[in-house]
Order: structure tokens, then sequence, then C-alpha cells
């Protein structure tokens, strides 16, 4: 249940990510206010997640897929450049990622 709850955490930075690229400088009521429900949501399941995960494994692996996530989301959505060593990147990252669930306990 932790690792599920650290992997919802993480697509909820990413929806977070979106909703303020959106609320344009906070100008945007709506975007401005699902944000902050956003930011709310993300920082309670990696709470509750980090009762059971260690930290150091717990953050890197929620870090991780908020950074690969908002780069995925910067490409396909935003159309952001999607170059090779872009890619790249996100592939160390996310075996990173494996690797640190693989080797946690």
């Amino acid at each position: 249940m932790a690792w599920t709850l650290l992997v919802v955490s993480g697509v909820l930075d990413v929806c977070w990510a979106i909703s303020v690229k959106m609320a344009d400088g906070y100008s945007r009521l709506t975007w401005s206010i699902l944000s902050f429900v956003l930011l709310a949501a993300f920082i309670y399941a990696l709470g509750r997640a980090l009762q059971v995960l260690p930290i150091g494994t717990a953050y890197a692996v929620w870090t991780g897929i908020g950074a690969v996530g908002s780069i995925v989301v910067g490409i396909v959505i935003f159309r952001e450049p999607a170059t090779f060593f872009r890619l790249f990147w996100i592939a160390v990252t996310l075996s990173g990622i494996v690797g640190l669930k693989l080797s946690s306990t």
C-alpha cells in the first residue's frame, strides 16, 4: 500500500506542476485553486507513504516520478523538445527508480 501511495503522490505531483503552469502566475482562479488542492493531496499521500518506506528511497523514487512525468507531459502536451539527450536521461532516471524499488525491503 505504501508503494501505491508513493506512486499516486508522484502522479499528483505531475498534475500539480501542470496546474501551476496553467494557473499562469496564479492569475487564473480555477487553476490556482486546483493547484493548492493537488499540492495538499500529494503531500498527504507522500506523508502516508513515508510512514512505512525508507525516506531516502521513497523521496528519490517520488522525485523521479515527478521529474520524468513532468518531462513527458511537457513533451506530449506542451510540445517541448524531445531531444536524444532528454530521452536518454529519462531512461537513466527510470532505471534508477526501478533499481531503488527492487533494492528496498
